[in-house]
């Protein structure tokens, strides 16, 4: 135990920043996972560089993680850091303007060379001005310690030593902060199980890095965090990704089919492809296709088997999956669609996160080809999602896209991983007998005769006897599902298909109004929740009055949508694109919508949104 005085904080933000072969997105996940391992509460923000490999040491290739840890319920990553780990002058200078003053800043010196310095624009050493006056500066030299303690480790060079230091800083972190470092070396052990020098190399750094917090007198404090009050249960941690993936194999596994994923690798969708590839055993089969249209195909062809078809994709993969989607539509087919949003348009912003693709999911497809949308708003909701989408998808013979995005994606928090039990039933029975009687009253199979609760058409297997049927992108007959040109036939059609998606069964909104007498609304979708639900705490924390509401379902919308928002005098959308859900509130309830919106590839800050939130309350208090 350290001798030193250890002080109690209920919340801290990290952010470990440095070029993008510094190893920060590990570090950041080893230094979360501790931290999820003694219980604390917590939010994430991986920020990786576009660039595949940027120029070392320069402002495009810097890679950041940020972590958001207390002793109570976390909604965001934070605002803005307590600390930041800076290992070279880019990631000092790409973070410094996010600090506030007063928060501490651990920087490398041994990387603020006259060469890297020149890089990024200094004409100086921030270190040795009064530029950094205002944060409290704690110059440590990583490389050359990191290689002074590896000096026994002959066999590797000093390239190899130097790459341990961010083992070394985590090392630093984690005794700062009181966390274990006896997880990171079970990973450890597992990663450089093959290479004994790299691994004994990695864990010397790392407990390096703790000695030296606890022996310099630069670190006077050791912190502590409690643990935040959680319902009892086995927790993970786990990114939006991860849930997703498990969200999909646990909704086949409850309706009892396999799943099939066909995918195109594309960021930030990606880890979806390589999680489900992992589990096989599940009876989970992934077809990695070569472009993003042979990917949709074959999970149209394996939902038409009998399967879960699943494809995942970012907005430009969806734009080239769009006339599939549209034949699913036509063939009346479940289908589901992982959309993981990220800047654009075109390549845009390819690690940043945006929700531009709501109009897209909406109406990107040729003719009128409605389909059920769902966004999930944190990353633990998006396995709730997924076997929303499921149930939708299998139960009305339907696409359906679940939006989620980078922010969700690469994000994690803690998961109550539930039981089997608790997770909804949804069994889907294939049709196995004819269905219908033809003229002359003997039994006949009718591919497009609906139940006339759900308006789904039967899902029959090919190769069941009796039940062989068409199927094509031309418009079908009412009922028989033959070829048709019919004009009022296609009308029928048509609406029928939208009806279907109208009378899909979803919850209704649910409001927090804690007073009932709010008269501003703040209405989110997607991402946005954690943002806007920590800046009511803050808006009501003043004395103010508000009410908040999330919409999970996007088409069809729940029923009580509409007159939640003519409840209110004023009602606030906040949207990480230009305002496309505002849009269709206000051509579908005719309701003045305020519209808030942000591109920048970052999600909103709660202290953004309680600054617009009030000055809206005190325009309606007038």
């Amino acid at each position: 135990m350290s001798s030193k005085q250890s002080q109690a904080l209920d919340r801290v933000v990290i952010r470990f920043a440095g070029d993008s072969g510094d190893g920060m997105q590990l570090t950041g996940d080893r230094f979360t996972a501790e931290t999820a391992s003694l219980g604390n509460d917590l939010s994430t923000l991986p920020n990786f560089p576009a660039e595949i490999r940027a120029p070392q040491g320069t402002l495009p290739g810097v890679s950041s993680f940020q972590l958001h840890f207390a002793d109570h319920d976390v909604l965001t990553p934070g605002d803005a850091p307590d600390v930041l780990v800076a290992m070279n002058p880019a990631a000092l200078k790409a973070n410094l303007g996010d600090l506030p003053r007063g928060a501490t800043v651990i920087v490398n010196t041994d990387e603020f060379t006259k060469r890297n310095l020149a890089k990024v624009g200094y004409t100086t050493s921030p270190l040795d001005d009064e530029s950094l006056a205002s944060w409290q500066v704690h110059p440590v030299p990583l490389t050359s310690i990191t290689v002074e303690a590896l000096q026994e480790f002959e066999s590797l060079s000093r390239k190899d030593k130097e790459r341990a230091k961010n083992m070394f800083a985590l090392g630093l972190l984690s005794w700062m902060y009181s966390r274990p470092l006896e997880g990171t070396e079970k990973f450890l052990s597992t990663k450089f199980a093959k290479l004994p020098d790299i691994l004994a190399a990695n864990i010397k750094a790392l407990h390096a890095g703790h000695a030296y917090g606890e022996t310099t007198e630069a670190f006077g404090v050791q912190y502590e965090i409690a643990p935040a009050p959680m319902p009892q249960g086995t927790y993970r941690n786990i990114t939006g990704n991860v849930a997703l993936a498990y969200g999909l194999v646990a909704a086949s596994h409850r309706a009892g089919i396999p799943l099939t994923l066909g995918s195109y690798p594309i960021t930030p969708a990606s880890d979806l492809l390589h999680t489900l590839s992992g589990l096989k055993r599940f009876n989970v089969m992934t077809l990695q296709a070569e472009d993003e249209i042979a990917a949709v195909g074959a999970a149209l062809g394996a939902s038409f088997g009998g399967s879960l078809g699943v494809t995942t994709t970012s907005g430009p993969g969806l734009a080239l999956k769009a006339e599939t989607i549209g034949l699913a539509v036509s063939l009346e087919l479940p289908l589901v669609i992982v959309d993981v949003q990220r800047g654009g348009p075109s390549t845009g912003l390819p690690t940043k996160t945006e929700q531009s693709d709501l109009l897209q999911a909406m109406f990107g497809r040729n003719g009128e080809s409605p389909v059920a949308v769902i966004a999930p708003c944190t990353p633990i909701d998006c396995f709730d999602a997924a076997l929303d989408a499921v149930r939708m998808a299998t139960k009305y013979r339907t696409p359906v896209i679940v939006l989620s995005d980078g922010y969700l994606a690469n994000g994690s928090e803690p998961w109550l991983v539930p039981s089997v039990d608790e997770l909804p039933d949804l069994t889907v029975e294939f049709t196995t007998e004819p269905n219908d009687v033809d003229a002359d009253g003997k039994p006949v199979f009718h591919g497009y005769k609906r139940d006339p609760e759900t308006l789904a058409r039967p899902w029959a297997v090919p190769g069941t006897p009796g039940l062989e049927h068409r199927v094509g992108g031309i418009e079908k007959a009412d009922i028989t599902g033959n070829i048709s040109y019919d004009p009022a036939n296609h009308d029928h059609m048509v609406r029928t298909r939208a009806a279907k998606i109208a009378g899909i069964e979803v919850p209704d909104i649910e409001v927090d109004d804690p007073s009932g007498k709010a008269k501003v609304l703040v209405l989110g979708w997607g991402s946005t929740y954690g943002p806007i639900q920590a800046a009511a705490r803050l808006v009501r924390a003043g004395g103010a009055e508000l009410a908040t509401a999330h919409v999970r379902h996007l088409n069809p919308f729940p029923a009580n949508l509409e007159a939640v928002l003519k409840a209110y005098d004023r009602v606030i959308v906040p949207e990480m694109n230009l305002g496309q859900l505002a849009m269709l509130l206000r051509s579908k309830y005719l309701v003045d919508i305020k519209s808030h919106t942000a591109v920048r590839g970052l999600p909103f800050t709660a202290t953004e949104l309680a600054t617009v939130i009030t000055e809206h309350l005190e325009e309606v208090s007038q």
